[in-house]
């Protein structure tokens, strides 16, 4: 990011001790993929292949019995919670209902916690939190493209794998050649404020935020004219029967799968169809949460 970096966003919504430490540990900020909160026990950083825990001193320790070890109160979280719906949690009733909010840089914050008897099922008595830091890596996807040729690609792999990573950067490689509608369901592949994308996403995106994939993918087929349609994590019947649609109107689909292999893809109900009606070209498995955004392999779909 250009003005703050994933990390200060991230302090801003910290009690004043947690955010004293977590300032003193700033620079072991590199290669950090989530700071997790959990209501009486040690703040930990989790990294590829290592769980750190943080001091009060500001240090990071392997050894979460450590009595210098920052415990989250459940006071703490509710603080966090609290800056997180900007001091008015019943604004928020969208996020607690789902389980998780979407702050600036793209960051994604899971709430755990009890769930509510009345209809909207929100959350409350805050138990923990998992700040999930996106990155950027721009070209990392630019082998993939190239080899690919730049056609539809469903981008493959496991929690923390770097599927979104990954497909934001193609976004970016066909927006600065295609027309490209990129559908940004929780605004964590754009990182839009306002109605400027915090991330390059290509020169001809345009994006559309906070729209349920299905309902974006028929918009966007409707009124923008894309050549290629971008949307991350699809899941559901809808989703899969829009991009149908939206293929049998020439347009081009990329998306990510929770998927972490050939066969586990095929396993995937919501997959198949798009599989066999040829809707993408090639199938990309990352190799996962240890080494995050890395290609295992790319495999042709025919």
């Amino acid at each position: 990011m250009n003005e703050r970096t994933s990390y200060e966003i991230i302090l801003s919504y910290m009690t004043p001790e947690i955010r004293c430490a977590m300032k003193q540990a700033a620079e072991e900020s590199v290669n950090l993929s989530e700071i997790r909160f959990r209501s009486g026990r040690a703040v930990s950083f989790v990294y590829p292949g290592k769980i750190m825990f943080l001091t009060c001193d500001g240090r990071l320790i392997a050894d979460y019995r450590d009595s210098r070890c920052i415990c989250a109160s459940a006071s703490d979280i509710h603080k966090i919670v609290e800056a997180l719906c900007r001091y008015s949690v019943h604004s928020c009733s969208r996020e607690l209902n789902e389980g998780f909010f979407v702050i600036g840089g793209g960051i994604r914050v899971g709430v755990s916690g009890t769930v509510t008897s009345t209809s909207d099922k929100s959350i409350k008595d805050f138990s923990s939190l998992n700040f999930r830091i996106a990155r950027s890596v721009k070209g990392c996807a630019e082998d993939l493209f190239r080899r690919t040729n730049g056609r539809s690609v469903l981008v493959c792999g496991g929690v923390n794998s770097g599927k979104t990573t990954i497909l934001r950067d193609l976004c970016r490689l066909y927006g600065n050649s295609r027309k490209v509608v990129l559908i940004d369901e929780r605004n964590e592949i754009s990182a839009s404020t306002g109605g400027v994308a915090g991330r390059d996403v290509g020169v001809m995106t345009d994006v559309i935020v906070g729209s349920e994939r299905a309902a974006g993918i028929i918009s966007a087929v409707r009124t923008l004219s894309p050549d290629v349609i971008v949307c991350d994590e699809i899941s559901q019947t809808s989703d899969a029967e829009a991009i149908l649609s939206g293929a049998g109107c020439g347009i081009s689909f990329t998306a990510s799968l929770h998927a972490e292999n050939y066969e586990d893809m095929l396993r995937r109900k919501i997959a198949v169809p798009l599989i066999e009606a040829g809707v993408f070209d090639y199938a990309v498995f990352l190799q996962g949460s240890s080494f995050p955004s890395r290609i295992r392999e790319i495999r042709r779909l025919d």
